[in-house]
């Protein structure tokens, strides 16, 4: 065999090898299970995390930068398959989306077939960079890490002074754990879920179809937090109380209800059990003010919000939430039954208990960065997409002196809106305003 023959044969010995090498899998956690269920375009399950910089952003930097930051996280680098018992993730080698110019309405139905098979995007608009992300993936916690370490990359590769001064990879804080934290925390046992009876729900005129309302906060942290000290509650306790309030006068016009005004509010167990997860891991709390009686004051609301979130976000009782659909997952009867029918338990049982609950707030927390990038990122904003019976939504985000509530809506109306930010202004907190513009059509 000569030299020539010889090559041509390793050569195809290479490409063999090749196509039998095995794909990285995973198995989805518990809470993902139900968002490829339930997710289409009326009910996308994405949520967004937005960063403004000093600068224009140049599109063909954010890319190379996302081309180098995927690869490194396993939790973004895969695509969704169906399996015959169970969905799970399988590795993506295909480029990385492409980084477009944002031109619709935020939080719209990832499609993979049109997104090289991942399950998150990258767009920008002037000086914002917009991570969108199907939950399915990770939580805002998973989600503000990979968007940070996306950042780090894009200023490495746009400011060579920044380049200099550190080596080009991940932050030394950074995890890249992707371990499933429900299953290693569980305890078997419990059975009692999450509430299922029905809330009271927002009904107001409706955005045309397609239109998704955005309406920023921007709060002044030291001023908030002077108000929560005097009331004697929690930042989180006192935004919650507000917006049972907004609802309150806004939509029951201080009149009794037949339902409670239940929030759900999403609560990161990573602090209560020592994780470091890039994976989903949360599970939710709903504080609830049922007014019955004819007229109440904000501090009997936040009283009572306040009282109802104490009684929840207490590590056995969070335990005792998660572990209970834990539980169910390792069924082994249920684990057994083809995804086929799964599907259609799982839509069942979400469709009972979707109307649970009047809104959600989720806080993605304080943002910290590196102080040698700090200097060029403005600001951070964070939303979350509609799902059933909730039509309005809101999201918090803390960064430097700034808490940024954000309200997404597919409502016309904003008397909630309204009435929740005047009641903070009211308090003499400082606020502005910003909103994507559907609101002055």
């Amino acid at each position: 065999m000569n030299e020539k023959q010889l090559a041509k044969k390793e050569k195809k010995q290479k490409i063999k090898e090749t196509s039998k090498k095995t794909l990285r899998w995973d198995k989805l956690d518990n809470t993902a299970l139900i968002f490829p269920v339930i997710a289409g375009e009326g009910m996308t399950n994405t949520y967004r995390i937005s960063i403004e910089l000093d600068e224009e952003i140049q599109p063909e930097l954010l890319q190379q930068a996302l081309d180098i930051v995927l690869p490194k996280f396993n939790v973004f680098n895969v695509r969704l398959r169906m399996g015959v018992f169970w969905y799970f993730f399988e590795e993506n080698n295909k480029p990385a989306p492409r980084v477009k110019e944002e031109e619709l309405f935020p939080c719209r139905y990832i499609q993979p077939n049109k997104n090289n098979s991942y399950l998150f995007n990258v767009s920008y608009y002037k000086c914002r960079i917009n991570l969108e992300v199907f939950h399915v993936l990770t939580d805002g916690m998973g989600g503000m890490t990979f968007a940070k370490e996306l950042v780090y990359q894009y200023l490495r590769l746009t400011h060579p002074e920044i380049r200099s001064q550190v080596e080009d990879k991940l932050s030394d804080d950074t995890s890249l754990n992707t371990e499933d934290s429900f299953e290693k925390n569980y305890k078997k046992g419990f059975k009692r879920g999450y509430e299922t009876a029905k809330a009271y729900l927002i009904k107001l005129k409706k955005l045309p179809k397609g239109e998704f309302g955005v309406m920023h906060g921007l709060i002044n942290i030291p001023e908030l937090k002077v108000v929560t000290k005097q009331y004697g509650v929690s930042i989180n306790e006192y935004l919650v109380a507000v917006f049972a309030w907004a609802t309150y006068i806004q939509c029951l016009h201080r009149e009794p209800s037949k339902k409670p005004i239940r929030i759900a509010v999403p609560v990161n167990l990573r602090p209560y059990f020592n994780s470091n997860t890039t994976k989903n891991f949360f599970t939710m709390v709903s504080a609830e003010f049922h007014p019955t009686e004819k007229e109440y004051s904000f501090e009997d609301v936040l009283a009572i919000i306040q009282k109802s979130l104490k009684s929840q976000i207490q590590k056995d009782n969070l335990e005792e939430l998660f572990s209970a659909t834990v539980s169910n997952q390792k069924n082994k009867l249920l684990r057994m039954v083809p995804l086929v029918i799964k599907n259609l338990v799982m839509r069942f049982v979400y469709n009972r208990s979707a109307l649970a609950n009047t809104t959600t707030i989720t806080n993605v927390g304080f943002v910290k960065l590196d102080p040698l990038y700090e200097p060029h990122v403005k600001m951070f904003r964070s939303f979350i997409a509609m799902s059933k019976g909730q039509s309005l939504k809101g999201t918090i985000n803390s960064y430097q002196d700034t808490l940024v509530f954000t309200f997404s809506s597919i409502f016309s109306d904003t008397s909630v809106q309204r009435e929740f930010f005047r009641k903070i202004a009211a308090d003499g907190v400082t606020v502005q305003i910003e909103t994507n513009g559907v609101y002055y059509e």
